[in-house]
């Protein structure tokens, strides 16, 4: 088992050219800019403020990496939301498909709100996934701010939306801490830890 608590940071990646190519599982974390990425992965090592979380959405701007033991979280550039230039946005764009393109992923974590359909964008996402056969992982985050009867038909509908299977999705507060102990053991036996 990975053990995500004895996580640290190893560097920023700003064009191909700095991407970690040594062979060790790569666990790309991806989702809009307001959905929470770093919250989620500050919940999955359980520490407060590992994972910069910025006030306004798009403060991640580069290949984050993260080492926990034999692999690697990847915290990726947000899509679809950041008030950022379009020349930036293009930027973050090609630095996403040169990541993607890498060879180095080896399992994705799409984050999407509970709270809404997915966008278009999380589709796309997900279509890149399973085009390329890396294997991902479906996080629905801010569950803890939907009432009790929207939570089964609010998965209903982000299963439907992105062609999952059902029960596929993890429903997770990283307010809370619901849903850690269940990505970190999905992430488990995607990487084969």
């Amino acid at each position: 088992m990975l053990d995500f608590t004895r996580a640290e940071f190893i560097k920023s990646a700003a064009g191909a050219d700095g991407f970690i190519r040594d062979g060790l599982p790569q666990i790309a974390f991806t989702g809009r800019s307001n959905v929470g990425k770093s919250s989620v992965i500050n919940t999955l090592v359980r520490r407060k403020n590992f994972a910069r979380v910025g006030s306004t959405p798009g403060k991640t701007a580069h290949v984050n990496y993260f080492r926990i033991g034999p692999a690697y979280i990847t915290d990726l550039p947000g899509y679809g939301f950041a008030q950022v230039t379009r020349s930036e946005r293009e930027r973050w764009a090609k630095l996403m498909e040169a990541y993607f393109s890498s060879g180095c992923v080896t399992c994705g974590v799409l984050i999407v709100d509970a709270r809404h359909k997915p966008t278009g964008d999380d589709v796309t996402m997900m279509e890149w996934y399973r085009d390329s056969g890396c294997p991902v992982i479906i996080v629905a985050n801010k569950l803890d701010k939907l009432k009790k009867s929207e939570i089964e038909p609010n998965l209903g509908t982000i299963v439907g939306t992105l062609g999952a299977e059902d029960g596929s999705v993890i429903p997770y507060s990283a307010q809370t801490g619901l849903g850690r102990d269940a990505l970190a053991a999905a992430i488990d036996r995607a990487v084969g830890k």
